[in-house]
């Protein structure tokens, strides 16, 4: 069998040139050192002389978001969630302006603590559901806080919609809730940020945005959509503003949950345990900051979504003995 062999390296690929047919002679005598001899010979003269264009990285590199001074909007922040979204976001020193629907207490006690925090800070009653209100909520903010640069869609609804049905009520509600508040939101926002040159628009899911929830058939499909609008924020917004999502797993036990179902819960994630609220806050921050994304999503779920195949595979190898039923984990 022919091969060839090189010995140090040849001048041409020093010099950072396509390799002709003299060049490659130099690297084998081999068939197949011929055959990519004749390619290269027949492709040179298709290559333009110089490059097309040049890439001036100084020039193309924006800094980062500059969050000391900033003005966020994050919805449903009274509590749970988006509090701590709201906390880390005034750690960083930005302004914050949190709605709530109902939690009017909660959420003045929120804003006492965001203040505390060395930032400006306020709470708007907002009813996502009612196109009108959105423009009055963001009209407010942006005279009291100044405009918009961060827009966290965090509100959700989580309202039971079985199907079939005759009570259409429910799925209305939370397609206004979890997709059509952002969507209005995003559309008031956005065009303040594209004038200043600069923003941030994220969108909180749930793992029903690839897995179907039963009894949840409006969430689950609104969440779908909600990650669909983020890719498309992206485009229709770019370059100015970016938008990206989170997707959470358990991270707030609910009130009503028993020790049962926590353990339950956390026993179908790749860790073990639930999540951390703080490291929730902390990827809203990582995405503001990181001026290279966008259009993505970040699963902050503990291994939720891929605990079922582990427990699968783990099933198969003790003879189906684990007790873990894999079908309950997708």
């Amino acid at each position: 069998m022919l091969s060839g062999r090189v010995i140090g390296e040849p001048q041409f690929l020093k010099a950072g040139v396509l390799p002709n047919a003299k060049h490659l002679g130099v690297l084998t005598a081999s068939p197949v050192g011929l055959l990519a001899s004749i390619a290269a010979s027949r492709l040179q003269p298709l290559l333009p002389k110089q490059p097309p264009f040049s890439l001036d990285l100084e020039d193309s590199y924006t800094s980062v978001m500059n969050l000391e001074g900033a003005t966020a909007l994050v919805t449903g922040a009274a509590t749970r969630i988006g509090q701590h979204i709201a906390q880390g976001l005034a750690d960083a020193g930005v302004n914050v302006a949190i709605t709530y629907r109902n939690s009017r207490d909660a959420a003045l006690d929120t804003v006492d603590d965001l203040r505390s925090r060395g930032v400006n800070a306020s709470a708007f009653e907002l009813d996502l559901t009612e196109p009108a209100n959105c423009i009055q909520v963001v009209e407010q903010v942006e005279r009291g806080l100044g405009p918009v640069d961060v827009l966290v869609n965090n509100a959700s609804s989580f309202t039971p919609t079985p199907f079939p049905t005759a009570d259409h009520q429910g799925w209305y509600e939370s397609f206004d809730v979890v997709l059509h508040g952002p969507y209005h939101l995003s559309n008031l926002t956005s065009p303040g940020m594209v004038q200043r040159g600069g923003g941030s628009i994220i969108n909180l899911l749930d793992l029903s945005a690839w897995n179907p929830w039963p009894n949840r058939g409006a969430h689950s499909v609104a969440k779908a959509a909600l990650l669909a609008l983020t890719r498309q924020l992206s485009v229709e917004l770019a370059p100015q503003v970016r938008a990206n999502a989170i997707a959470l797993g358990p991270t707030i036990p609910a009130a009503r949950f028993t020790q049962e179902q926590v353990d339950h819960l956390a026993r179908r994630t790749l860790t073990g345990a639930w999540g951390d609220p703080s490291q929730v806050a902390s990827a809203v921050r990582f995405l503001i900051e990181s001026d290279s994304i966008t259009g993505e999503c970040i699963t902050v779920d503990s291994g939720e979504r891929w605990a079922h195949v582990r427990n699968r595979f783990l099933d198969g190898a003790s003879g189906g003995q684990s007790g873990t039923a894999s079908s309950t984990d997708s």
